[in-house]
């Protein structure tokens, strides 16, 4: 396996900067950038982009496929309990306590 990918920046080729242009003289090219395959981008989208804004570019002008893959048609929800309300605060003020996320559902 290469320890390069291929950045999938729909405009990444056309970027002009140093580390693009490839060629001799007379020939010359803009090329995609190589992403290196390390340990800190295993798990994140930076192994195929060589930035944020390829990447922004690439979730712009495929947002719909994306979304198509996995669509949600109903929310999302995590059950909690209420808060409880004491009275025993501050000159007879309301004391809310938060009492955490309900995890045995999980």
């Amino acid at each position: 396996m290469s320890d390069y990918k291929w950045c999938h920046g729909p405009s990444c080729h056309k970027s002009k900067t140093q580390d693009r242009v490839r060629g001799s003289k007379g020939s010359k090219v803009l090329r995609t950038r190589k992403v290196k395959q390390d340990q800190w981008n295993q798990n994140s989208f930076y192994k195929y982009f060589c930035s944020q804004g390829c990447y922004n570019q690439f979730a712009n002008t495929h947002a719909e496929r994306i979304v198509a893959l996995a669509p949600r048609n109903t929310p999302l929800e995590t059950p909690i309990e209420e808060p409880t309300k004491n009275t025993e605060g501050y000159y007879g003020g309301w004391n809310i306590t938060e009492r955490g996320v309900d995890t045995s559902m999980e």
